[in-house]
C-alpha cells in the first residue's frame, strides 16, 4: 500500500456573526421578496442579473426630503437630479411628486422635455453647454446656472441674438469646514471671483442675476457643512441687496446629501451614522437665518437631491455561477453582476444577502463579478454563510449612479424593472442583446 499524498491542510476561520461595537452579534436575514414579489419570480420574467426598483421606496424618500424641509422653509423645490438616474421611470415617478429637473448636458435637457418638463421647470447646470443648448434654454424660459466667464459671454451673444433677457443664475463655489472644495465649478467665493462676475454680468446688460446655486460635493455626511455653506451664501446675497439692489429669486444649496450606503473607509454601517433629512434641514436653516430680505421677496429654496432619494430604492439581483477557494483560505463566490453594472462597489462596501432561505456556518467571504478582469470585485471581505450554484443574491442600495455609469463591458446590460406601489412590475429598459451592440456598429466597405 502505498504512502498517501501530502495535502497542505488549510485553516478556516468560523463565526457565528460579526459584533459591532455594542458587542450584538448582527443577524442576516433572507431577502425573498422585493415589495412582496417574490425575487425568484422576477428572475424568471426578466432574467439575472437584474436591477429592480421599488417606487414605494422613491415615493417615501421624495415626500420625507420634502416634509423635513417645508416644515422650515415657506417655498421649497426639489429638482430632481437627472445624472444620478435619467431612466424615463424613475424621472417621472419624482416629477409625478411635484419634482422639477436639473440637468447637467444637453442630453438630459431633451430627456425632461421628452418627460413632459416645461423649460421654466428646468436647472440647467454643469460646465458645458454648447450655444445650441443654451440658445434652447433660453428660448424655453430655462433657468441656466452660469459657470465660468466664458459662459456669461456665450450666454451673453445668444441672448442678444435671440433678442430675450433671461434670468440666470450663478454657481459659486466655497471652503467650508467637513466637505473636501469642489473648486472646479463656478465662481469662488473667497478670492472675489464670485462678486466680480455678478458686476461683469451687470456691465454686459443682457443678463440678469436672478439667483445663487452652491453644490458642495457628494456624500456628505456632516451637516454643520451645509449650515456653513448656507450662512456663505445668505450673506452673498445680502451684499447682492446692499451693492446692486438685486433680491435673488432662489437659492439653490446643490445636493450631496448621504445616502445610508456604507464606505469603505467607514468603521460603522451607513444606516447609523447617515444624517436623516430632518438634520440636514436644520443646518441649513440654521445658516439661512443670516439672510435678510424684505418681507414678501424671501428667495426660495432649492434643492438639487439625487442620491439619498433612489439610492435605498434599487437592489441588484444576481445569480451565484461558482464557489472558489482562495489561496488565502477565504471562500468567493462567482456572480453574474460585475463591476461594470455597480461602478459604487469600488467606493462603497454595499449590502448583500442571500434571496432564499440559507443554513451553515459563515465564514469570510469575497463576492467577484464574472468579468475577467481583477478589479472585479463587489466585495472583497463579507462574512457570508454557503451559497450554491445557482442561488440568489440581493445586492441593496444601488439606485444611484449605476444606471448611468454602467458599461457595455464584456456582457450586455441586464434589464431595469420597478415594482409598482401596488405590486405590479413593469419594466423601465429592455435586457441588451449582442443585437443591441450592433445596432449602433458600422463595418468600413473594405472590411465587408
Amino acid at each position: 500500500m502505498g504512502v498517501p499524498k501530502y495535502e497542505r491542510p488549510t485553516l478556516v476561520r468560523h463565526v457565528s456573526g460579526m459584533m459591532n461595537k455594542f458587542s450584538r452579534v448582527q443577524a442576516m436575514r433572507p431577502l425573498t421578496h422585493i415589495d412582496g414579489v417574490a425575487v425568484p419570480n422576477l428572475v424568471a420574467r426578466f432574467g439575472s442579473p437584474l436591477f429592480v426598483f421599488s417606487e414605494r421606496t422613491l415615493v417615501a424618500r421624495y415626500r420625507e426630503l420634502s416634509d423635513a424641509f417645508s416644515l422650515r422653509f415657506p417655498r421649497v423645490r426639489i429638482a430632481w437630479s437627472y445624472k444620478t438616474n435619467y431612466l424615463d421611470g424613475i424621472c417621472r415617478a419624482l416629477h409625478r411628486e411635484g419634482a422639477w429637473a436639473e440637468v447637467v448636458s444637453a442630453m438630459e435637457y431633451e430627456k425632461a422635455r421628452r418627460n413632459g418638463i416645461a423649460g421654466e421647470r428646468i436647472l440647467f447646470n454643469g460646465p458645458y453647454k454648447p450655444d445650441s443648448a443654451l440658445e434652447r434654454a433660453f428660448s424655453d424660459g430655462a433657468r441656466v446656472h452660469l459657470d465660468h466667464f466664458d459662459e456669461v459671454m456665450a450666454a451673453e451673444g445668444v441672448a442678444r441674438r435671440l433678442g430675450v433677457r433671461p434670468k440666470v443664475a450663478i454657481r459659486l463655489n466655497m471652503a467650508v469646514t467637513g466637505a473636501p472644495p469642489w473648486s472646479r465649478f463656478g465662481f469662488n467665493l473667497e478670492n472675489g471671483q464670485a462678486i466680480e462676475a455678478v458686476r461683469r454680468i451687470r456691465a454686459g446688460d443682457a443678463l440678469d442675476v436672478a439667483a445663487l446655486h452652491c453644490h458642495l460635493g457628494t456624500f456628505i455626511q456632516d451637516v454643520s457643512a451645509y449650515r456653513e455653506q448656507a450662512a456663505k451664501l445668505a450673506e452673498f446675497a445680502n451684499v447682492l441687496a446692499r451693492e446692486f439692489g438685486t433680491f435673488v429669486e432662489y437659492v439653490d444649496i446643490g445636493g450631496g446629501f448621504a445616502s445610508r450606503n456604507t464606505l469603505h473607509a467607514q468603521y460603522l454601517p451607513g444606516e447609523q451614522v447617515t444624517p436623516s433629512f430632518a438634520q440636514y434641514a436644520e443646518a441649513v436653516a440654521d445658516g439661512m437665518a443670516a439672510l435678510k430680505a424684505p418681507s414678501g421677496r424671501e428667495p426660495a429654496l432649492v434643492l438639487e437631491t439625487g442620491r439619498a432619494l433612489v439610492d435605498e430604492a434599487g437592489s441588484l439581483v444576481t445569480t451565484v455561477h461558482a464557489n472558489k477557494r482562495l489561496p488565502d483560505g477565504r471562500r468567493s463566490l462567482v456572480v453574474d453582476a460585475g463591476a461594470n453594472l455597480l461602478f459604487t462597489s469600488f467606493w462603497y462596501k454595499h449590502d448583500i444577502v442571500p434571496a432564499q432561505e440559507f443554513s451553515g456556518t459563515p465564514e469570510p467571504t469575497v463576492v467577484y463579478g464574472p468579468l475577467c478582469m481583477n478589479i472585479d470585485v463587489i466585495r472583497d471581505n463579507l462574512l457570508f454563510p454557503p451559497m450554491a450554484t445557482g442561488d440568489l443574491l440581493v445586492i441593496r442600495n444601488v439606485g444611484a449612479y449605476n444606471v448611468t455609469q454602467w458599461m457595455q463591458f464584456i456582457t450586455e446590460r441586464p434589464g431595469v424593472v420597478m415594482v409598482s406601489r401596488t405590486g405590479d412590475v413593469a419594466p423601465l429598459r429592455r435586457r441588451e442583446t449582442v443585437e443591441t451592440l450592433l445596432a449602433q456598429e458600422e463595418v468600413p466597405p473594405w472590411l465587408s
